[in-house]
């Protein structure tokens, strides 16, 4: 990468979540002469940046770009380990992360399976699932 395409990344609102044991802020990317900037090498200047072991453990999402360009902002979150992440973040997240893999059915199966939930009611809404055939 040259000097003229490199992305300059700030943090604020920076803030230690003990609770949810993370770090979380604001991600602020100033990116002239580029149109945007990876995620990926976001992670990898945030892990550099916070001294972090595992680039995995960093999470960024809902980045926007200003109108006009050169300027983005995203949110960042940095978990104390890979444990708390998977505990503690939404499983579309992981999945875009490459932590889990994506449970593949059919529409089909899925209209199925909502049709024959909505003939019963409480607790046995989640054996419907499992299909009798």
């Amino acid at each position: 990468m040259s000097d003229a395409k490199t992305a300059v990344v700030r943090t604020r609102k920076f803030l230690t979540n003990r609770l949810l044991q993370r770090k979380q802020f604001l991600v602020d990317v100033i990116h002239h002469d580029r149109p945007n900037v990876a995620k990926s090498e976001l992670k990898t200047i945030l892990a550099k940046k916070y001294k972090v072991t595992d680039p995995s453990t960093v999470f960024l999402y809902g980045f926007e770009t200003q109108y006009g360009g050169g300027k983005s902002t995203g949110f960042g979150l940095i978990y104390d380990s890979l444990r708390a992440a998977k505990k503690y973040e939404p499983k579309y997240r992981l999945i875009r992360n490459g932590l889990e893999t994506k449970v593949q059915t059919s529409r089909k199966q899925r209209k199925e399976r909502k049709n024959r939930a909505k003939k019963v009611r409480g607790t046995k809404k989640a054996k419907v699932g499992s299909g009798k055939k």
